[in-house]
């Protein structure tokens, strides 16, 4: 037991109303009759992902930020550092399956990290900040037609950078 007890199992007060600790008392242990906070039940967490696709990012076999690949960013940052609980944000580089498995990991890398460097340098703090890469292993798209041909729109699907964000609260405004 963490306070003083009678017989009754009333706990045992001084003159002035306060609970008389035992030696096992702590303070994670306290309770509201005792002048602890009553428990609040964390907040769940509020995961949200946003996908920035070639049309905005990347050319072919391009780490390059483009002018509207900029501008969500910068969107996307005001929100960052508007919201304070914050707690992780994730970047993953994506690529498309022209080149091979290895080159394509370092270009998803490579993209990864584009995204995260432009980020921090608009004031988000790179130690919430880790990034990845998946290069081609997770495609949206068919990269090849039906027919075996190359599918250029697929592709272009397949560039693009996913960023998860981790925070106690909605943080995305777009």
């Amino acid at each position: 037991c963490i306070y003083v007890v009678d017989p009754w199992d009333k706990i045992v007060k001084d003159p002035y109303g306060n609970c008389i600790r035992t030696p096992y008392w702590t303070a994670a242990k306290n309770i509201a009759e005792c002048g602890g906070v009553a428990a609040v039940e964390p907040a769940q967490p509020v995961s949200e992902t946003i996908t920035l696709g070639a049309d905005a990012f990347f050319d072919f076999d391009r780490a390059d930020l483009k002018p509207a690949g900029r501008a969500k960013l910068d969107k996307l940052a005001a929100d960052l550092r508007r919201v304070k609980s914050v707690t992780n944000i994730l970047i993953v580089g994506h690529t498309d399956s022209k080149g091979t498995d290895a080159y394509n990991m370092r270009l998803g890398q490579r993209r990864a990290d584009t995204v995260a460097r432009y980020l921090t340098g608009k004031g988000v703090p790179g130690s919430i900040i880790s990034t990845r890469s998946e290069g081609e292993s997770n495609p949206v798209a068919p990269n090849t037609l039906p027919n075996g041909k190359d599918n250029p729109a697929g592709r272009a699907l397949n560039r693009r950078v996913v960023i998860t964000v981790m925070a106690s609260e909605k943080v995305i405004s777009q």
